[in-house]
């Protein structure tokens, strides 16, 4: 087998689009689709699906794409270490309520500074194994890191909050304790539409306890729940620096904040190996140094 076929695959794997894939690896579309071609007719099985308007893999393609990524994602680490220039693609899976990370300037001083690095970050609060998905590192709360992995601090503690504005809060009964909010209004969040609303957790004495609020309004969107909250949708719950601004311009009122101390923030984390891409320790090195 020609293994300079398997690249092709990964692209159109990723990309979803042949002219897109070949864009990617600067050579024609017509190359792109008579590789992968070959490999269909080398392993005799259909590894794409294509029709007038989409591409798709099939569940054959499925298989052997899953299992290419770690190995190519090896290989390629390995190829870019032939000087120290940070360059190439760097895929990131981000989770979605990292805000300082997402927020812009972080990652535009980074790209300022490595102008050879292509980024292409992943917002998503899927959990995953980044390895097996092709990404180079992720961002996530430490606990739910695995421990075989190296992170690195992004920023400082974080907290999470309760908010509503002034206009929902007149006329009721402002919650003194987490359990009120059981009489509220309440817009919450889940990652996916099979799993329940995240419970809302809080500290008491030392002991950690969540409530189970029943939410009217349950999404997977963090904005939408701010901009809910903003429109006097009711009361909703978060990490403190997405709703800074909105605090601060007296927007959104902060509440139950005796119940809800600082924790370990956002990490950046990416596979333990012996030598690591320049361009994912350009991203480390600039973590580190990011006044947060």
């Amino acid at each position: 087998m020609n293994l300079n076929l398997l690249p092709l695959l990964l692209a159109v794997a990723e990309e979803r689009n042949f002219t897109a894939a070949a864009d990617r690896l600067g050579i024609a579309r017509s190359a792109v689709s008579q590789g992968v071609r070959r490999l269909e007719d080398i392993l005799g099985q259909q590894l794409v699906a294509r029709t007038t308007r989409s591409v798709r893999l099939t569940e054959a393609g499925e298989r052997l794409v899953e299992g290419l990524r770690g190995p190519m994602a090896s290989v390629m680490t390995a190829l870019e270490m032939r000087d120290d220039v940070p360059r190439g693609r760097l895929r990131l899976a981000v989770t979605s309520i990292a805000e300082e990370f997402l927020s812009g300037p972080l990652l535009t001083r980074f790209a300022e500074a490595c102008p050879e690095v292509i980024l292409d970050v992943t917002v998503t609060d899927e959990e995953f194994d980044i390895v097996a998905h092709g990404f180079d590192a992720g961002v996530r709360l430490g606990e739910v890191i695995e421990q075989d992995m190296i992170a690195v601090p992004i920023g400082g503690a974080q907290r999470e909050t309760a908010v509503a504005t002034p206009r929902y809060l007149e006329g009721r009964s402002t919650p003194q304790h987490p359990r009120d909010l059981l009489s509220h209004r309440c817009i919450g969040w889940r990652p996916r539409p099979d799993t329940a609303p995240w419970r809302w957790e809080f500290v008491e004495n030392g002991q950690p306890f969540d409530v189970a609020v029943e939410p009217q309004v349950t999404t997977n969107d963090l904005r939408l729940m701010i901009r809910m909250a903003l429109a006097d949708g009711g009361i909703t719950f978060g990490p403190w620096e997405c709703f800074r601004p909105h605090v601060e311009s007296g927007a959104l009122v902060p509440l139950l904040e005796p119940y809800l101390p600082p924790f370990p923030g956002f990490l950046l984390y990416y596979p333990q190996r012996q030598h690591i891409a320049p361009k994912l320790r350009a991203l480390v090195d600039h973590v580190r140094r990011w006044p947060g």
